[in-house]
């Protein structure tokens, strides 16, 4: 089935300028009238901006299948339609969603959300081929792309909306500021939330469970290693081998998760002096609500 479906993309592709990323275009104002705004994003948290900033003037899709890791989903050819008739198209940038470029979108309702902090993306070195979930075999390579766990970041991605939006129904702009300056303000808070949580780990070390926090670990300035260990899977004996490996020159006393460990796995780091944390990134729609999801677990941190 994944070979017939590569192989529509393919055909689509047709017409379609690869260098997205390189120069984004200029975008003129999708269809205006009192109908909502037609949003297609990529992820959860483009979700969350749009529908926060948007309110009533949008309907936000966002049609990855729950349980799936949308940064390496890819659309069915009936999807992707939908994509293509949308009125924006929110882009999370940074080599996220790399189905994209390989399609035809209309380019004149493209946003990338993080083109503005294009400079601050961290490269990433080339990782192991590894399996986690429906997505099959991928690596970690390229830029690390999770930039909302930044909250500073974050807000660049929601203010490029609130801007798409604005140009969308010019006679919305003032609501759609208003409703942003509220966002910002939620954000600046989470970021400050999170200083003061993470500032108590001090220069004591942590190991990250995957490789997607990279733009929290820079933001707190966090001293992290990371491994590949997913939370539903129990580790070979080989991992825990490399486990001991890594805590004997990183002597890290937090093991920060994806999602809920085994109990299992929980137990048997506990035994090496390792706690477990679940810092969930967000960018599946069955994480539930951004900001206060963040806080949540934060919250759980610092009671731990």
């Amino acid at each position: 089935m994944r070979r017939v479906t590569w192989t529509v993309l393919v055909l689509l592709t047709l017409g379609c300028d690869s260098d997205r990323e390189a120069a984004p275009p200029e975008r003129s104002a999708a269809p205006t009238g009192s109908r909502a705004l037609s949003v297609y994003v990529v992820n959860e948290p483009l979700r969350y901006f749009a529908e926060r900033i948007g309110g009533g003037e949008v309907e936000v899709a966002l049609p990855v299948p729950a349980g799936v890791d949308p940064a390496y989903w890819s659309p069915d050819p009936e999807t992707i339609v939908a994509y293509q008739n949308a009125d924006l198209i929110l882009l999370n940038g940074a080599g996220y969603a790399k189905w994209v470029d390989l399609v035809s979108l209309p380019r004149a309702r493209l946003v990338d959300t993080s083109a503005a902090f294009r400079d601050r993306y961290l490269p990433l070195d080339e990782g192991p081929v590894h399996t986690h979930g429906p997505e099959g075999e991928h690596s970690h390579t390229g830029y690390a792309f999770t930039t909302w766990l930044d909250p500073t970041l974050a807000l660049e991605q929601a203010r490029a909306i609130a801007d798409a939006l604005a140009e969308a129904r010019p006679a919305r702009a003032d609501a759609f500021r208003a409703a942003f300056a509220e966002l910002e303000s939620d954000l600046t808070e989470l970021d400050q939330l999170q200083a003061a949580a993470w500032d108590r780990l001090g220069d004591a070390p942590v190991v990250f469970s995957h490789p997607v926090y990279q733009y929290l670990e820079r933001r707190y300035q966090l001293d992290g290693r990371s491994v590949h260990w997913e939370p539903g899977e129990a580790p070979s004996e080989e991992m825990w081998s490399e486990l001991e490996v890594l805590l004997a020159e990183h002597p890290a006393g937090w093991m920060i998760w994806e999602d809920e460990p085994l109990d299992g796995t929980r137990a048997r780091l506990e035994a090496l002096g390792v706690r477990s944390l679940v810092y969930r990134p967000r960018a599946s729609a069955s994480d539930g609500d951004l900001v206060d999801g963040l806080r949540a677990d934060l919250a759980a941190f610092e009671s731990g």
